[in-house]
């Protein structure tokens, strides 16, 4: 799917450097087709990192994205620089009276708090709130996954001592949901946390419904509202090196932390790592894409309820 984005986006450049498609404004005005209109909530430290990440994949269906960047108004990013946010990034309050086909909240690095501790986290519970009515279908990533458990359904979160990282082998617990068509019985998914939510939590409130889990990273994917909702515990959307930048920062910061599993050739830290998990990821967005957000979306974008 080619991604509508401003031609100086950093992304845009490595993506063509990938042969992944997108276009420019431009371009895209020419086209006449209704786009989704896909806004992303990027809570993550190192913004450019994470768009290039999702817009990777956000780009590889038939149909136009018209793609929106948003930050919160309560937070002031240190690790990316003031001008790309001023320029790429929405408030919460210029979109709030839009719809959306798409929503994604990304992870942030505040997992070993309590939610109430995190500084915005009354803007984000108002944002989550909107997204019901205003977003035909959400992805909610890694802590943003925790935390819309949390608010929306009351499910806690568990701070684990140990952090789980590496790339973990998962299985497909409904077979029939179109979110999974074409996955294989087996799939892999990188993860990088140090929090969890729980089965048995989640078993006891009758409109989630896990979907997707691992025996050595648990509770993968679950889903709500016949698929308006999706909570990803794992990282999907993360390219080859990510988990490697971050052992490598962890080393450096002197937090002795353990190589990731699953990821180096005989956890040879200074060998390439091996990529199992980007055919999946792909499907996975595509499916999403498809069968929860174009096929379910209505023409007239105003109407979503």
């Amino acid at each position: 799917m080619p991604v509508k984005v401003p031609s100086t986006l950093p992304a845009v450049e490595e993506l063509k450097n990938e042969n992944i498609f997108v276009i420019d404004e431009k371009r895209a005005s020419s086209q006449d087709i209704r786009p989704l209109r896909i806004a992303i909530l990027n809570l993550m430290p190192l913004k450019i990192m994470t768009e290039t990440d999702l817009l990777r994949l956000l780009s590889n269906t038939p149909l136009q994205i018209e793609l929106d960047l948003v930050d919160t108004d309560s937070h002031v990013c240190k690790n990316t620089p003031r001008e790309h946010i001023e320029t790429f990034y929405k408030r919460f309050d210029e979109i709030k009276n839009n719809n959306y086909d798409g929503f994604i909240v990304t992870g942030a690095p505040v997992e070993k708090l309590d939610f109430n501790e995190v500084e915005y986290w009354e803007e984000l519970t108002e944002i989550f709130d909107w997204s019901k009515t205003h977003v035909t279908s959400t992805l909610y990533i890694c802590w943003a996954a925790f935390a819309g458990l949390y608010h929306n359904y009351g499910i806690p979160k568990y701070v684990i001592g140990k952090k789980i990282s590496g790339v973990f082998r998962h299985h497909v617990i409904d077979k029939t949901n179109p979110i999974f068509r074409g996955f294989d019985d087996e799939f892999f998914v990188p993860h990088s946390r140090f929090s969890e939510v729980r089965k048995e939590d989640i078993l006891k409130v009758p409109s989630l419904k896990i979907i997707a889990e691992s025996e050595a990273s648990g509770v993968y994917m679950v889903m709500a509202r016949n698929g308006r909702e999706f909570y990803i515990t794992g990282h999907s959307e993360y390219s080859p090196l990510t988990l490697d930048y971050e052992y490598h920062r962890d080393l450096e910061r002197g937090k002795n932390p353990s190589i990731p599993v699953n990821y180096y050739p005989n956890d040879d830290v200074s060998q390439p790592p091996i990529v199992r998990w980007k055919a999946h990821a792909n499907l996975l967005f595509a499916n999403w894409l498809n069968y929860f957000v174009y096929q379910e979306t209505p023409y007239d974008i105003r109407t979503i309820k």
